[in-house]
Formats: structure tokens, C-alpha cells, sequence
């Protein structure tokens, strides 16, 4: 069943004050949309991801990640919502969320998940506990009752053909797409809220949530990717591993120069990122890779990694074999790995061990390696 999460940031945006439309503003280093799509990117309920931009586009200097499709927003709201659900017919369930809401959780998308599968309609809430007066001119006229009120949040997760059915029905200025499905007769589930996950609307929105995220009160995304690579001997007379050449009475063997090592690396980092491994990247089949030095492979994981607005923590490399002994260029290997990916050698290990002459390191027949990389949200 497709899920797919429609991110609305095409509205002006501009009651946060502030240069620029609040979604693209930068919060905590990022602009504040790409919270949003980073958690939706790793849900893995969510299978694709939209996001309704202003018509004139995405502002420069803000890379939106790859794999999010971009729809052009319209003139209100609704027109924004509805180009989306245009645009995604394969849709079997959608959820809308505002990129206003920078903190929404793993947890708030779930909920809504499971909830669609007994529901037309689903969204987070919270229960109103403040007492709650009507007033005039600055003083106090009356109370009303707060029994069974709720704040409303978002994700709003709806059977797709049922809200796109509701929104062409509806006419009129909605507050949000549960009210244009309740128009349509629609049975719409609460599902817990999270009070970290609030709209920035006003100036000092901005900075509360900012202040929340510095304090740990809001998740932290961190990655771990792990990957593993073979190459067989073949005739030479070194080895390169972990961009280190080490004298040897064979070579390894593969397209490029079978950095076995390095090749391990750069896959977990893919693997972190949801990004596949590094023939997805690199095919073997073009030519113009025949004999590349690795590093070209493991800088444009690292350089993706940063553009998908993630630093990298460290990484833990096992070389498996049985000779060359590594132990004596461990070192010279972790300080190679430090200059090509621009992270200091103590957060960068490389080991070796052998397979008790088991299999085909055992015997001789090549080098194995695997490792584990660490990314955390910048």
C-alpha cells in the first residue's frame, strides 16, 4: 500500500517575520522544511514524498534531498493541497503535513499509519487543559467549556480517494484538511499529539523550537549504515586498502583499484543515508570507472551526507585476512581516511583480524572487509 507524505511549505509565510517565508528560514543550521522531510525520509512506513513549493520555486540555497518530488503550490492552501493529491493518483494513503512543524516524530507518524487502517481519517491532537475565556476589548467576558477540545496537529493522514473526493466537494476557506473531511462526512481519529511538535507561526516561535531542539527535548536523528566488500587476489604487486599502498606479492582484483577497505566505508555511509551502495552511484558497467581510486567514491558519499544535512560521527572498518598483516599501517591508513573525508583520525578506526584460515580469506584467495558508519543530524 503507497503512503505518501504531502509537505506544505508554499504559503508566504510571513507572521514569523524574519528575511524570508518561515519554512525556509534556518533553524538549528537547516532551513526549517528539511526537518520535516528528513523524518518522513526515514520513516519506513512512508514510501514517497512530496513537497508543494512556492511558484517561483525552491529559494537558492536550500538543497532539497533526493527522492522528494516538488509540486507547485497554488493560490491558497486548499489549491495547494489538491495540486499534491493530483499529482500522486497511485496514492493509496496520504498524509499532510505542514512544514511549519519542524518537530514532528516518528512516533506522531506512526500512529497515524495504523490508525488509517480502521479510519477514513486520522491526525494528532492535544487535549486542551488551559481554562478558556471569551473576551473583548482586553477584558475577560465569559468561560467556555474546554470538554472535548483538542489542538490540532499535523501529520493528517486520510484514504486517499476519499480526502481527494472531499476536497473537490468542498467550498470555502478550511482551517485544515480534518475540517474539509468532516464536511464530507468522513470519520477522522485522534491520535496522540506531541507538544514538542508545534506550528511556528509567530517571531519568537522560531526560537523556542530552536531552543527545544538545542536542549534535547525534540528527537535527534542519528544513522547507523554498516557495509561490506570482497576482492579476491590477482597478480601485482601491492594492495591499496583504505588508501593506503601496501607492498604485497599479489594485487586485488576489480573494477577500480579494489579498496576493499574504503569500498566498505563509503557502502555504510550509502547505507546511513537510505542511498543504496556504490554501484547504484559508480556502475561497474561505465567504463570511465575502470581503475578509479576509490577516494572519488567515498568523497561523494561524504559530500551527499552533507548535503542531506548530516555529519558524520565516525566509522569503525574490519579488514578479514589473513596477510598482509595490517596492524603496523593501521595508523597511515586512518590518517589517509582523515584527509579524504575531512574528519579527524580518532573518529576513524581500522582493524584487522584473520578467519582462523577458515573460507576464502583463510586461504588466501582475498581480502574481506566491513564497517559501520555513524551519522547525526547537523
Amino acid at each position: 500500500m503507497t503512503t505518501i507524505a504531502l509537505i506544505v511549505a508554499a504559503g508566504s509565510g510571513r507572521r514569523a517575520g524574519g528575511p524570508k517565508p518561515k519554512q525556509w528560514q534556518t533553524l538549528n543550521g537547516r532551513a526549517v522544511v528539511l526537518w520535516s522531510i528528513q523524518m518522513f525520509q526515514a520513516h519506513p512506513l512512508v514510501d514517497r514524498i512530496m513537497l508543494a513549493a512556492p511558484a517561483d520555486g525552491v529559494p537558492e540555497g536550500i538543497s532539497i534531498p533526493d527522492g522528494v518530488e516538488i509540486v507547485t503550490g497554488g493560490g491558497s492552501r486548499a489549491e495547494t493541497v489538491q495540486n499534491c493529491l493530483r499529482a500522486c493518483p497511485d496514492a493509496k494513503r496520504v498524509l499532510i503535513h505542514d512544514a511549519a512543524r519542524p518537530a514532528v516524530t516518528e512516533q506522531m507518524i506512526t500512529d497515524v499509519i495504523v490508525a488509517l487502517e480502521t479510519h477514513d481519517g486520522a491526525a494528532p491532537a492535544l487535549p486542551v487543559v488551559d481554562a478558556l475565556w471569551t473576551g473583548k476589548d482586553g477584558v475577560v467576558t465569559g468561560a467556555a467549556d474546554r470538554s472535548g477540545l483538542f489542538r490540532a496537529q499535523t501529520p493528517q493522514g486520510f484514504q486517499y480517494s476519499a480526502i481527494l473526493a472531499a476536497h473537490a466537494a468542498y467550498t470555502g476557506a478550511a482551517a485544515d484538511d480534518v475540517e474539509v473531511a468532516r464536511a464530507a462526512g468522513l470519520d477522522v481519529a485522534i491520535v496522540a499529539g506531541d507538544p514538542r511538535a508545534m506550528k511556528i507561526t509567530n517571531p519568537t516561535d522560531l526560537a523556542r523550537v530552536e531552543h527545544m531542539m538545542k536542549q534535547g527535548t525534540t528527537y535527534v536523528d542519528i544513522r547507523l549504515g554498516n557495509g561490506y566488500d570482497v576482492h579476491k587476489f590477482g597478480p601485482g604487486t601491492h594492495v591499496t586498502l583504505c588508501g593506503l599502498e601496501i607492498a604485497h606479492d599479489h594485487g586485488l582484483v576489480g573494477h577500480s583499484d579494489a579498496d576493499v577497505g574504503m569500498h566498505a566505508v563509503t557502502d555504510a555511509i550509502y547505507g546511513a543515508l537510505a542511498r543504496g551502495d556504490i554501484g547504484q552511484h559508480f556502475p561497474p558497467s561505465d567504463p570511465q570507472w575502470k581503475g578509479a581510486a576509490s577516494d572519488i567514491f567515498l568523497r561523494h558519499a561524504v559530500a551527499l551526507a552533507s548535503e542531506m544535512g548530516f555529519t558524520i560521527s565516525n566509522v569503525d572498518c574490519t579488514l578479514v585476512c589473513e596477510f598482509p598483516k595490517i596492524g603496523p599501517h593501521a595508523q597511515a591508513m586512518r590518517e589517509k581516511m582523515s584527509k579524504i573525508m575531512g574528519l579527524d583520525a580518532d573518529r576513524i578506526s581500522v582493524k584487522a583480524t584473520t578467519s582462523e584460515r577458515l573460507g576464502f580469506t583463510g586461504r588466501g584467495e582475498g581480502i574481506a572487509s566491513i564497517a559501520t558508519a555513524t551519522l547525526v543530524a547537523s
